[in-house]
């Protein structure tokens, strides 16, 4: 317990705090319902391109991002935020690590009802994953200006866990892969406006409060 106690205390506010929602809604959830059920999780706040096109429930493009279909999906998204999450933060502070949260999940989520009628498939969707890769996108971009190197972290390496993560979604099924490249691009970009004028030491980036 102690263990754990002093790894939570040593991981960034703004991303434990979303880390801490997310666990929350889901424990709330499933008290009420199943949640790998997509009719439950639609009507309790996933996203649906119906929903949100045809009922004006815009509000969707965001609760989605705090609903997980099961505990697996809750555990793999959680697992890698509470790392990337907190690393962005300490790079570049609370808010800018939620702007690049919050705009690259909803501009993924954006992208993948785009997606949905353009292929005329409606599918229920919901999870963190594109804001995650929002958080990747922007440590990629961190990365390159830093010259391959952020910290203990590899450019290549993490290209290469970019790569493998995007490979995965499209060989598996029920992965809304369209929300991860929306989130990826997205952030990077993000992250790229947020840092415009803001000095960059000789060997590494400043860390914000």
């Amino acid at each position: 317990m102690d263990e754990i106690r002093d790894f939570l205390r040593s991981r960034s506010v703004a991303n434990l705090t979303v880390v801490i929602i997310n666990v929350a809604v889901f424990l709330i959830l499933s008290c009420f319902g199943d949640t790998e059920n997509a009719d439950f999780m639609a009507a309790h706040g996933a996203s649906y391109t119906p929903y949100i096109v045809q009922d004006g429930k815009y509000y969707l493009l965001i609760t989605s991002m705090f609903l997980h279909f099961g505990l697996s999906h809750l555990f793999n998204n959680m697992v890698v935020l509470i790392f990337m999450g907190d690393i962005l933060e300490k790079k570049l502070g609370k808010i800018r690590y939620l702007l690049i949260y919050f705009g690259g999940g909803i501009a993924g989520n954006c992208l993948s009802v785009y997606m949905d009628i353009k292929r005329a498939e409606f599918p229920v969707s919901a999870g963190a994953s594109g804001a995650i890769f929002a958080v990747m996108g922007a440590i990629l971009w961190l990365v390159i200006k830093n010259k391959g190197k952020l910290d203990d972290i590899s450019g290549r390496k993490f290209v290469l866990m970019i790569v493998l993560s995007v490979f995965q979604g499209y060989t598996s099924m029920g992965v809304d892969n369209s929300a991860h490249i929306g989130g990826l691009i997205m952030g990077f970009l993000l992250c790229m406006i947020l840092r415009i004028g803001v000095k960059q030491s000789e060997d590494d980036y400043l860390t914000y409060d």
